[in-house]
């Protein structure tokens, strides 16, 4: 699977990067048709709320795109809560595929 990591008015280290791609490849456990992942990180201008990293994540399988997003504190809780959102999303639809054929 190919993984794009895009960050949005900053440069994400290569640790962050890594441990996104770590997260994001294991979803190829639930579903082995994904073929690959579109990663956005950005920064939220929110005031004083420090919830301000937001992950967003593409992911291309057959039958169409999923997506998710989700805003935390940090890059790697929102990268946890989005992957394990998608991971719902690819289970649901892998099992709508079973279902169809």
């Amino acid at each position: 699977m190919k993984i794009t990591v895009q960050s949005i008015h900053f440069d994400a280290d290569g640790k962050l990067e890594s441990f996104i791609q770590e997260k994001v490849e294991k979803l190829t456990l639930f579903h082995d048709g994904i073929r690959s992942a579109e990663v956005i990180l950005r920064l939220e201008h929110d005031g004083e709320n420090r919830e301000n990293k937001v992950v967003e994540i593409r992911l291309i399988v057959p039958g169409g795109d999923l997506f998710a997003k989700r805003q935390s504190k940090t890059f790697e809780e929102a990268t946890i809560n989005t992957v394990e959102a998608l991971r719902s999303q690819v289970e649901r639809t892998k099992e709508r595929l079973r279902n169809a054929s």
